[in-house]
């Protein structure tokens, strides 16, 4: 099953914006289908800084939408390598993005990035090494997220987890088992807790897809996703990133409840980013 995503955005829609963004505070069954965003509502991004997440902050102000992010370090949060061409690496700023420093294990951090618009659309694309971020990160900041979002009402959510998470197993091809039993056993048991939020947790009744994608590359996208049912290949971060955001912009969207696995037309070696870490981490900071 091919699906066809929205072009990457062009890099002049940003460098021709005038080059500011909002930096607010510190850390101190059947479904009734709830709003989509239009261009006068905002997307809100957490794990923003990481590769994912930046393609979609990047993506979805390409596309006209106003996007509020929360990120650890704001100096961090820069335009993607896969989607930004000649501007890669460089500050992401836009008129339209309103950036809280803040940690997403902190619910009055989440909170803010509510506060701050009228969000009609949720991408979490949370990742990082264990060391650093915590054994439940994952789990602990999409549980405060989810409870944001009912908070106020807001029902769209994509999660990006990976191929291997949950029922998926056996979607990944064997030396990635290996890893998941090994040095990736900590953060897949996040992952796996991450998902069981919304397959029978807190997160049940949003209108959530649980994305879960194959090795992670930082290449342009290709526009193509593949949905599978077999082992996965590759993908690039931003064409993960569009399919995230396609998850809560489009009014009719057949993954809505649903755990899709994800990978590109291109490639079947799982370790396909030789820049890539060992592990694959998703929306790393």
């Amino acid at each position: 099953f091919k699906m066809m995503m929205s072009s990457a955005p062009l890099v002049a829609l940003l460098l021709t914006a005038p080059a500011s963004a909002l930096v607010v505070g510190a850390r101190g069954g059947s479904r009734q289908i709830g709003r989509v965003a239009t261009p006068f509502c905002s997307i809100a991004v957490f794990g923003a800084s990481g590769g994912t997440g930046s393609e979609a902050v990047f993506q979805a102000l390409g596309r006209g939408q106003k996007v509020n992010c929360l990120v650890r370090n704001p100096a961090r949060l820069l335009v993607p390598a896969g989607s930004g061409g000649a501007a890669s690496e460089s500050p992401l700023r836009d008129d339209s993005l309103r950036v809280i420093q803040g940690d997403v294990t902190n619910p009055v951090d989440v909170a803010k990035v509510f506060e701050l618009g009228d969000v009609s659309g949720v991408v979490v694309a949370l990742g990082g090494k264990t060391a650093d971020v915590g054994e439940s990160m994952l789990t602990d900041g999409t549980r405060n997220v989810i409870e944001a979002c009912k908070a106020g009402g807001i029902k769209r959510i994509a999660v990006v987890t990976s191929i291997g998470a949950g029922d998926s197993e056996n979607q990944a091809p064997f030396f990635f088992k290996v890893l998941m039993m090994t040095v990736m056993r900590k953060i897949f048991e996040d992952k796996n807790n991450q998902e069981k939020l919304f397959l029978d947790g807190p997160g049940s009744d949003l209108e959530f897809t649980v994305v879960r994608p194959g090795g992670l590359s930082m290449e342009p996208p290709n526009g193509i996703v593949n949905v599978i049912k077999g082992e996965a290949g590759s993908i690039s971060r931003a064409d993960v990133a569009a399919f995230c955001l396609d998850a809560v912009t489009k009014a009719e969207w057949p993954y809505i409840g649903q755990t899709p696995c994800i990978s590109s037309d291109k490639g079947t070696s799982w370790v396909k980013d030789k820049g890539m870490p060992v592990g694959g981490n998703i929306g790393r900071k």
